[in-house]
């Protein structure tokens, strides 16, 4: 009898149960903190924020203290996403610029411009969401950016375990296929029609969502690059049944920008 892989070990009813369960909860508390907004949802997207930067920072395999001084160096930027209220006014270009130069700090102080580049990488995607969320019809918008990887993730996971078929990239990532990537570009658009006919998302907006979902299946397969240059399965083990936060992020990443990009481009334009 052959022994159980790492990945069967993983799949066990008990162990998808507790993803379940978990993957609820943490839609419900994003969801939760999205319909406040303010400092609800500012403080929530800082806490996720450092905490992608720790994990980030594991995966570089750098010394606790170095780790934190990347932390600090992030610290800068989030802080003035802060609600008008907390600060004098939200300049979402001048904390464009903070990013830049707190990542520019944390490669010259530590010469480790990887580690800088988490600086970018956990910063910019939670400056998009605030800025999205500030917007005149932001909960939308911002609801849509967030749910089509959730979608996206679902479909692809369903997809891929129904169907399989040839791998997306093995190399990188053993487990995706690309009936994966068409499940969940096929969640996204459904989801994209749904909010339009529902709630009035814009039809450029929904027209767009399946093209983000492959976006957000390229930044899954980023994250799993990476992991696998650190030699490891999950970026961290906060999440029961999930890994870490990076792991559950790694869509949303390159969404969030673009998405708030054709948010703000159809202000501007439309």
């Amino acid at each position: 009898m052959t022994e159980p892989t790492p990945d069967a070990k993983l799949r066990t009813p008990s162990n998808l149960r507790l993803r379940m369960i978990a993957s609820v909860a943490m839609i419900a508390v994003a969801s939760v903190a999205l319909v406040l907004g303010d400092i609800a949802f500012w403080l929530l997207a800082v806490v996720i924020s450092l905490l992608m930067m720790a994990e980030w920072g594991e995966l570089q395999k750098v010394a606790p203290k170095t780790k934190r001084l990347a932390q600090f160096a992030l610290s800068v930027p989030l802080a003035t996403m802060a609600p008008a209220w907390l600060i004098i006014e939200p300049r979402p270009f001048f904390t464009l610029g903070l990013i830049a130069g707190a990542a520019f700090f944390v490669a010259i102080v530590t010469r480790l411009p990887q580690l800088a580049l988490g600086v970018v990488y956990c910063a910019l995607p939670v400056l998009a969401l605030v800025v999205l969320r500030r917007q005149g019809e932001g909960l939308l918008e911002t609801f849509w950016a967030m749910s089509l990887v959730w979608a996206c993730d679902i479909g692809a996971y369903f997809a891929g375990r129904s169907i399989g078929g040839p791998k997306l990239a093995p190399r990188l990532s053993p487990n995706k296929t690309w009936a994966g990537l068409i499940g969940g570009a096929a969640a996204a658009a459904l989801l994209g029609a749904l909010l339009h006919v529902a709630a009035g998302l814009p039809l450029v907006l929904a027209l767009a969502s399946p093209l983000l979902a492959v976006l957000a299946q390229g930044g899954d397969l980023y994250e799993s690059w990476l992991k696998r240059l650190a030699g490891v399965k999950d970026s961290g083990n906060i999440l029961p049944g999930h890994g870490g936060v990076l792991d559950r992020l790694d869509g949303l990443v390159p969404v969030a920008p673009v998405a708030a990009l054709l948010v703000l481009s159809l202000g501007m334009f439309g």
